[in-house]
């Protein structure tokens, strides 16, 4: 019985959505089957599953595409850690609200036990967001990484494989792996703003603005709220790689 409702919320799914809707409606399908049969708990007045809350309005491209990547990273060291399920958890409530989170995380734990096509996921990814939005994504999953504490090596050549499949240039994604360096780190700051350590000041101010602009937040007001809020983060990051260097510099 739950293999049906697999194969029907699968079928549905990519048939509205592609490989992310497949994905989705495999979750849906074994979340209605886990409801029908009373798996997750039972209402002490009726005996019956009480239905989750349905979230408010449709999820955003950007919360989606999350819910996909930040399963296909959380499995790369072949093994799924609480730290990491809390710290995904964290994030959906800072990003989204505690409903919309709490029901957002239930999908997320139906995507994780899931085979996800990478190649064809990040190709639809890549069809509805920008590369704004990519960058912020790819942000994300170095944090969702470093959640147990340690980026393992297979964590981080999944967010590479990720990131390439996402289109995302190997200039890029250097930047976004040096602001999670420690800060005391020799040439994090350089990496950031894409500049090599003997750069002129002209350089550095052309790379800041350049950056800057890259990962400033107003770039995904199409993206919603949710990718805003994290594009802040990004883009603090860049403001500080460019004060150090100054500060070391001697410049004003």
């Amino acid at each position: 019985m739950k293999r049906l409702f697999q194969i029907f919320g699968g079928g549905l799914g990519w048939s509205l959505g592609g490989p992310i809707g497949a994905l989705l409606g495999v979750a849906f399908g074994n979340m209605m089957h886990d409801l029908v049969h009373g798996e997750e708990g039972t209402s002490a007045q009726t005996g019956r599953r009480n239905p989750p809350h349905a979230t408010s309005g449709s999820p955003s491209d950007f919360h989606i595409a999350l819910l996909v990547l930040a399963a296909r990273v959380i499995k790369a060291d072949g093994k799924v850690e609480q730290s990491e399920l809390d710290f995904v958890r964290q994030q959906f409530v800072g990003m989204f609200g505690k409903e919309r989170a709490n029901e957002s995380f239930k999908v997320f734990r139906q995507i994780v036990d899931q085979p996800i096509p990478l190649t064809k996921v990040c190709g639809q990814i890549n069809s509805f967001t920008t590369h704004a939005t990519r960058l912020q994504l790819v942000h994300f999953l170095f944090k969702l990484g470093l959640a147990d504490g340690h980026l393992h090596d297979q964590e981080l050549e999944e967010i590479r494989r990720i990131a390439r499949n996402l289109r995302i240039n190997p200039y890029d994604f250097a930047s976004i792996e040096a602001m999670f360096h420690k800060k005391e780190d020799s040439g994090w700051a350089h990496k950031v703003l894409e500049v090599s350590q003997d750069a002129t000041e002209a350089e550095v101010k052309k790379a800041y603005r350049k950056m800057a602009m890259k990962f400033h937040p107003d770039r995904l007001t199409d993206a919603g709220p949710e990718a805003q809020a994290a594009a802040k983060e990004s883009f603090l990051n860049v403001q500080k790689a460019y004060e150090q260097i100054c500060k070391q510099k001697g410049w004003k």
